[in-house]
């Protein structure tokens, strides 16, 4: 498993983490004692960075990570997010609803100081605003949190936050099939030592090139009931590209992974990607399983995948999918 720095915090974090939002909902169901598992698999295999958030389960995510913390003596950075659990108007994002926020993932994770809190999705306002970075250096005085970043929709929010002199992270949506964060984002995350966390590293389960037409996705999980953006950015779901189209484009990209010289699955493949890619911190795919944990970690010491495939991964993105995302083209 190779490491990075995580931005602005100086930590050490390898280059795969663990997303655990289905730990605590939207996935299916998830019993907790295969969720533990899944994270003490992940400890085995490498990964020392865990990516959480308050309203996973309404803290049922955080409170699994919690007790896992408890009885081992690994070192994990955990990063959480805040902000969600009420309605997303700018008045909301204050000092004192920080505190509340924080005191709950504080207890939840049992951590007297959050390694990372980060913002989860706010309203560009929210990101522009300097009161709220003010806030944000006031709960890092007191101790409730040693660093902050944001967690982002657009390559503007992200732009925005990285410009703030304390922000240590951002969290951006970022994987083959989402390429407009190169453009600009990475690079000024670079030139500023902001780290880049890549959520939705395989497009929800797409880029894996599993699902067919005829796969069926639970009732409670976000791939049956949020392809249409209608509980939550779109985005968040198969990153925002019709579930047919998806498809082709994982077909096409299985068949570039078969070009490697080496034997990696179309989703270590996705995953080694975005994390050999200049400025990202940490990939943080998701796992319901040991096997998908294993496999996922070992695509943190794959060697370089080359510009050959990089090529073949923008082909595909600007014949199949930049139309589709930004309509505009």
């Amino acid at each position: 498993m190779q490491n990075r720095t995580l931005g602005r915090t100086g930590r050490t974090v390898s280059v795969i983490g663990l997303g655990t939002w289905q730990l605590g909902a939207d996935w299916g169901d998830v019993t907790e004692a295969d969720a533990t598992a899944v994270l003490a698999a992940s400890v085995d295999a490498g990964v020392t960075f865990f990516d959480t958030a308050d309203v996973y389960g309404d803290g049922r995510s955080e409170q699994i990570i919690g007790s896992f913390l408890a009885k081992t003596d690994a070192q994990i950075t955990v990063a959480t997010k805040m902000g969600r659990r009420v309605d997303q108007i700018p008045e909301n994002y204050v000092l004192d609803n920080f505190r509340a926020w924080t005191d709950r993932s504080r207890a939840n994770l049992g951590m007297p100081t959050l390694d990372l809190v980060q913002l989860h999705c706010p309203p560009s306002a929210v990101i522009d605003s300097g009161e709220v970075y003010d806030a944000l250096d006031t709960l890092v005085a007191e101790g409730a949190i040693a660093h902050y970043g944001v967690s982002v929709e657009t390559c503007d929010q992200a732009l925005s936050a990285i410009a703030r002199p304390n922000l240590a992270t951002v969290q951006i949506i970022l994987n083959a099939f989402r390429l407009k964060p190169l453009d600009e984002v990475l690079p000024a995350a670079q030139a500023a030592g902001v780290g880049i966390i890549a959520r939705v590293p395989l497009a929800s389960g797409l880029l894996t090139g599993k699902y067919t037409r005829e796969t069926a996705f639970a009732a409670n999980d976000h791939r049956n009931y949020n392809r249409d953006g209608s509980h939550f950015d779109v985005g968040e779901t198969f990153s925002g590209v019709d579930y047919e189209v998806g498809l082709q484009a994982a077909t096409e990209f299985s068949e570039l992974v078969a070009t490697l010289p080496v034997s990696v699955t179309p989703a270590q493949a996705a995953l080694a990607w975005v994390a050999q890619l200049p400025g990202v911190s940490s990939v943080i795919p998701g796992a319901r399983s040991v096997t998908q944990v294993e496999a996922n970690a070992a695509a943190g010491a794959l060697a370089p995948l080359g510009d050959a495939f990089t090529a073949g991964v923008r082909d595909i993105y600007d014949r199949l999918l930049r139309a589709e995302i930004h309509p505009r083209w």
